[in-house]
């Protein structure tokens, strides 16, 4: 069997912040050079809609926006990276370089097998559409259950129930880092104001995309402090309730639907 060269997927990853490979970096690199969304994903072989969820997946992973951008469908739109963008991508690019060659002078002690051997990866995937990294505020605790609060933008806060003994095991703390973890279909979508509704966590915001199928529709409502929630929900009560970009609309979220994660 014809022997081949080592290689490693690199994932930066600073203090408690987010992981970010080198998919997403590319992303960045391509809409700083050509100032747009579409332009961009035509480059690196993505789909609009594949690139877009890569912008908002950055943007609610990290403290501020990475990427700030105009949707404009496929025809394009004004993108602009922020220098937090442009520090994270030379920052991932000179880490590259330097585990590279590093790679390259271990290979060279190192017999096929034993290389097989030692080198592998580990990731977390998960179903969850909407991954959103935030700072724990407040914890209430329980008998049995425990409410944690996490800030995730600026008066924007995403309320979870755990049991006691989750707290305790990941180790939550007022002040530490977390990310939420909603499966889209989780979010329930509401207009008007006034609402009486059984969910924790009411979180108004303004639709900025509406994906239709066959039967569901994909949501996109921007929340605030550039991060986004994606809801799916039927197509017929997406025309009920005239969802379209610009309107304002609620995301309701059950306390017990939220997963909470740690580094």
């Amino acid at each position: 069997m014809t022997e081949k060269a080592l290689n490693v997927a690199v994932s930066l990853k600073r203090g408690a912040a987010p992981r970010i490979g080198l998919e997403r970096v590319a992303l960045i690199e391509a809409v700083d050079e050509l100032g747009s969304i579409t332009g961009a994903a035509r480059r690196l072989g993505l789909s609009y809609k594949g690139a877009w969820d890569i912008v908002q997946g950055l943007n609610n992973l990290f403290e501020t926006p990475l990427i700030e951008a105009a949707p404009g469908g496929r025809s394009g739109g004004a993108a602009c990276v922020t220098p937090r963008g442009r520090d994270v991508a030379a920052a991932f690019r000179r880490v590259q370089f330097e585990v590279d060659a590093a790679l390259a002078k271990l290979e060279a002690g190192l017999s096929g097998q034993t290389a097989r051997d030692l080198f592998w990866s580990l990731g977390m995937r998960t179903s969850a559409r909407n991954a959103l990294r935030g700072e724990i505020g407040h914890i209430t605790p329980g008998a049995v259950s425990s409410e944690v609060s996490l800030v995730v933008a600026d008066g924007v806060s995403i309320t979870a129930i755990l049991t006691r003994r989750s707290v305790e095991e990941l180790g939550l703390a007022v002040g530490r880092p977390a990310i939420a973890l909603i499966k889209s279909s989780f979010v329930l979508l509401a207009r008007g104001e006034g609402l009486r509704t059984s969910a924790r966590n009411q979180i108004p915001g303004v639709v900025a995309a509406r994906e239709d199928g066959a039967v569901n529709s994909e949501v996109v409502l921007e929340i605030g402090g550039g991060k986004t929630l994606v809801a799916t929900i039927t197509l017929e009560s997406a025309e009920a309730l005239q969802i379209a970009p610009g309107e304002r609309v609620t995301a309701l979220i059950k306390a017990p639907h939220v997963i909470l994660a740690v580094e």
